[in-house]
């Protein structure tokens, strides 16, 4: 980098250039948007057949090339705004030193060099220093052999014009080292010349964001980022104050951070969390695709002690024991990010609106927050979590139970703007027996729960209050006592099913106005006898005792009819027994639960 073409550079050239794809990335997002939640919602609601399957296929295959585009158009824009501010830096500094230069009549030569005249005779008598040349020196030790050569130098101009010759030279390295640093990163930025985007593809853009990231450093400090450990309402803010293109810049260079942000818009924390997904699943299939598949002969037999006994192969074994680990747990983490992808489709299906992935990782048992319908605009909120068991791999399920509970607020309240939302948001305890007595997994994930409440709250923008209700599972109504126990729960009804205890002894503990907590337990359930002893909590107050849970009449939870299996409840509903039915379609359980997120109590049944 030359003198002369940095002083002519104009970084608000590079500029515009990113807002250019920034405009062709959001156009890209619109017509991705537009073909999953119109065009193929409105096919599957009027269409059936192999042609609709086919045209369905086709049309996922464009959106995710439109997404694809969206992406790879964020990191250009990011990189390009990056390059220009390091550039403009770097010009503002080459700038300032010839201003400086001019003002003291020094030219400065096309290499950057200064020069200075001789200096003005004292008293008339003495024969004035001679005037010279200097060049700028960007090396430290450079730089301080030509100051003290300076600084003996007798003509005084000396010094000055050696101060400016090193600015000026560290003006064109810093352009020098932007210049180099910024090309490779954004020649990267290309996509194969085909219309399919493969594994391979997603992970080559998760390998060009973080290189954009880490060569856009400073131009990420200069704007910003979230307050550390922010409240929703800080972290809200903080995004309201940022530019489009420094929004651009942080969902292109570092999605998963804009996507975990609690009180940012639903729709921005789902963009984020899709590029995520997206670059996690393919690089999770590129690795699954290099280990060997597990032999065929898993199991043989032998005799021992006179008996056939079945056990594995030395074949298997040895294949275990290299790669077992590792392929169970991406297998585990490919379904449940396969089963997000299957609730994305289900828009459009008898209605269905569209879903908002607002959190996800697949680290360790994994992390999933998907809300059906935009909490943002909702009335109603519903914010279900899952309890013993629950894991990425397992997330299906409970997925499916807010969509279910989501249809039977229709049915409760036709046309009512609702949104459920799984919570898989904590570590849950993974096994009945030797985790799910302990209670560290509830008051660990506590204040999680809350901060998404809070978010919630932070980031509506419908008219009016949303109506919120917390709804647990198991397991899930402990971490609901705990956060209820420990903090402020950010809701105004709470629903409890299958219940071992919330660690607090009455429904007034519950922090909900009084008559606003709701149980259900069905018949054949054995969790809430069983897990009293372990989550129960106490009350004194009103002779109570220990090991209450909300199943208890001295509790004071609204108790909800769940009816008996295989009979008819009202409405035409249908009765549940044990642990895992509440939330069936058509059951009396779900019909109750339904009636309480919309508002409905008076038309709420109570156990015979």
């Amino acid at each position: 980098m030359n003198l002369t073409t940095l002083k002519q550079l104009e970084p608000s050239e590079w500029e515009e250039a990113a807002d250019g794809y920034r405009s062709t990335g959001d156009m890209a997002a619109e017509a991705k948007d537009h073909l999953e939640n119109v065009v193929i919602a409105g096919i599957r609601t009027s269409l059936r057949g192999e042609a609709a399957d086919a045209a369905i296929a086709e049309l996922k295959r464009v959106a995710a090339a439109f997404h694809y585009t969206q992406v790879q158009c964020g990191l250009v824009s990011a990189a390009l705004n990056g390059f220009a501010y390091d550039m403009e830096a770097a010009r503002k500094k080459l700038l300032a030193a010839l201003d400086d230069a001019a003002a003291r009549k020094f030219p400065v030569g096309p290499d950057g060099s200064v020069s200075y005249p001789a200096a003005e005779p004292k008293n008339g008598v003495e024969l004035p220093p001679e005037g010279g040349s200097t060049n700028g020196a960007t090396d430290p030790t450079a730089q301080a052999v030509g100051r003290q050569a300076a600084n003996i130098n007798p003509n005084p101009h000396a010094a000055a014009a050696q101060e400016i010759a090193d600015r000026i030279a560290a003006a064109l390295r810093d352009a020098t080292e932007a210049d180099g640093k910024w090309a490779p990163k954004v020649r990267a930025l290309t996509a194969d010349d085909d219309l399919t985007v493969s594994d391979a593809d997603w992970k080559d853009t998760r390998s060009d964001m973080e290189g954009v990231r880490d060569a856009g450093k400073a131009y990420l400090d200069e704007i910003g980022g979230p307050p550390k450990d922010g409240t929703p309402k800080a972290n809200a803010a903080w995004w309201a104050g940022l530019a489009p293109e420094e929004r651009e810049a942080y969902l292109s260079l570092d999605p998963a951070l804009v996507g975990r942000l609690d009180g940012l818009p639903s729709d921005i924390r789902d963009e984020a969390n899709r590029v995520v997904l997206d670059e996690t699943q393919a690089v999770a299939q590129l690795q699954l695709n290099g280990i060997p598949k597990p032999p065929a002969n898993e199991w043989t037999w032998i005799t021992a002690g006179g008996y056939p006994s079945k056990v594995h192969t030395d074949e298997w074994m040895e294949w275990d024991r290299k790669h077992g680990d590792q392929y169970r747990q991406l297998e585990t983490s490919l379904k449940g990010m396969n089963s997000l992808r299957a609730r994305f489709d289900q828009t459009g299906e008898r209605g269905l609106p569209e879903a908002y992935l607002l959190g996800f990782s697949a680290e360790g048992n994994g992390r999933a927050i998907v809300a059906t319908g935009n909490p943002d605009t909702a009335e109603h909120q519903a914010v279900y979590v899952p309890g013993t068991t629950a894991n990425l791999g397992k997330v299906e399920g409970d997925i499916d139970r807010m969509t279910q509970l989501w249809r039977q607020t229709q049915e409760a309240a036709p046309g009512a703007n609702v949104s459920t939302i799984t919570w898989l948001g904590y570590d849950a305890p993974q096994d009945v027996v030797k985790d799910a007595p302990f209670e560290h997994y509830a008051y660990d994930g506590a204040p999680a729960y809350r901060q998404f409440m809070d978010g919630l709250e932070a980031s509506h923008s419908g008219p009016g209050e949303p109506h919120r209700t917390a709804v647990g599972h198991s397991y899930g109504t402990t971490l609901i006592g705990a956060a209820a126990e420990k903090g402020d729960l950010n809701a105004d009804d709470v629903i409890l099913a299958g219940s071992p205890g919330v660690k607090v002894g009455s429904a007034e503990e519950m922090d909900v106005p009084k008559g606003h907590v709701w149980n259900q337990e069905a018949d054949g359930d054995k969790v809430p006898d069983i897990g009293r002893w372990g989550h129960g909590g106490s009350q004194w107050r009103l002779g109570g005792g220990v090991f209450l849970i909300p199943s208890d009449e001295v509790f004071g939870a609204n108790q909800m009819n769940t009816g008996a299996e295989g009979g008819e409840g009202p409405g035409g509903t249908k009765g549940v027994e044990g642990h895992s039915g509440y939330w069936d379609e058509s059951s009396t359980a779900l019909k109750n639960q339904a009636l309480v997120v919309v508002g409905e109590y008076g038309d709420v049944t109570k156990p015979e």
